[in-house]
């Protein structure tokens, strides 16, 4: 990476051109953005939160208890960009999400200092999107082999050094990687405001801005969904973090747990792979085409500048 590190380790932001986003029919790109791992997303920012400068950072200086819907798109917006938008995309897009947390830092609960681009934290983000599309298919699906799992690895380290993240910030190998993230499991998340504000979302979560959307029948729908969400992200987590956060689990919990996912399995293996990332594939193509874009990054998707 080009440019003097600043005083939050990370470097500038002007990426050098040998580091590049994922390419179309890439590990990443095959993977990351499968409709499959979108159950298990809100799991990803619980354990983001978890993480004592990323929570504090949320509490202090996020809008996600008033705009938890607004919050959800905007991720999965800027992620659609980076995987799927192609290398000048990813790029800004990179750009714009270090220039939006420069400035987001403060003291925590707990008198602790935090930067919201503290390498360690902002690693942490990254580890747990590798982590989670990685879960998603192990299971709701097949799974990943090494050789598959270490290929993904590849191109999800690419896109972490396209976020700003330096070689030395990331395991090497995808060995390595899951030591890593069994460690950062069990020895620094933590019981935050932040981690008690995403389960109450979960529990309860809040009508979507559409005002052609009645409460009445936002009400059932909301009940349900919470039930499954609550299912799942709670049923997939460590089962030592599930603990830490005080969270029960039981039996009965686990066995509806099974059904749902055989039920989720069954229905997924009708739909072919291509389809299976389409959703995520159209927000990238909105993003990068909507009026107003830069014509620099209007590219089809995935057609970023070959690298010599």
């Amino acid at each position: 990476m080009s440019g003097a590190s600043g005083p939050d380790g990370m470097g500038n932001p002007t990426y050098a051109s040998s580091i590049r986003a994922p390419r179309r029919g890439g590990a990443a790109w095959r993977y990351f953005g499968d409709t499959r791992n979108f159950l298990i997303s809100p799991q990803l920012l619980l354990l983001q939160v978890a993480h004592p400068v990323v929570g504090a950072g949320v509490e202090q200086h996020s809008q996600f208890r008033a705009e938890p819907w607004q919050r959800l798109w905007r991720t999965v917006s800027s992620l659609s960009t980076v995987i799927y938008g192609g290398q000048q995309a990813a790029t800004a897009e990179a750009d714009r999400l270090r220039a939006v947390h420069r400035d987001m830092k403060g003291v925590d609960g707990q008198g602790r200092r935090y930067h919201a681009l503290n390498p360690e934290a902002y690693h942490w983000v990254h580890a747990t999107l590798v982590r989670g599309a990685f879960d998603g298919h192990r299971i709701f699906g097949k799974g990943l082999d090494d050789a598959e799992a270490e290929a993904y690895y590849r191109d999800m380290r690419d896109v972490g050094r396209v976020w700003g993240l330096k070689e030395h910030h990331m395991p090497a190998d995808w060995k390595s990687f899951c030591a890593y993230y069994d460690e950062m499991v069990r020895d620094r998340l933590e019981l935050n405001q932040s981690v008690r504000d995403v389960l109450d979302e979960l529990a309860r979560p809040q009508k979507p801005p559409v005002r052609l959307l009645p409460g009445f029948v936002w009400r059932p729908f909301a009940a349900l969904s919470a039930h499954y969400a609550l299912l799942v992200n709670i049923g997939t987590l460590p089962p030592v973090l599930r603990e830490r956060l005080g969270l029960s689990w039981t039996p009965r919990q686990e066995r509806s747990l099974r059904r749902f996912r055989r039920v989720v399995r069954v229905v997924m293996a009708l739909v072919i792979p291509p389809l299976r990332i389409a959703p995520t594939m159209a927000v990238a193509y909105w993003n990068t085409h909507k009026p107003g874009t830069d014509p620099g990054v209007r590219r089809p998707l995935g057609a970023g500048e070959q690298l010599a």
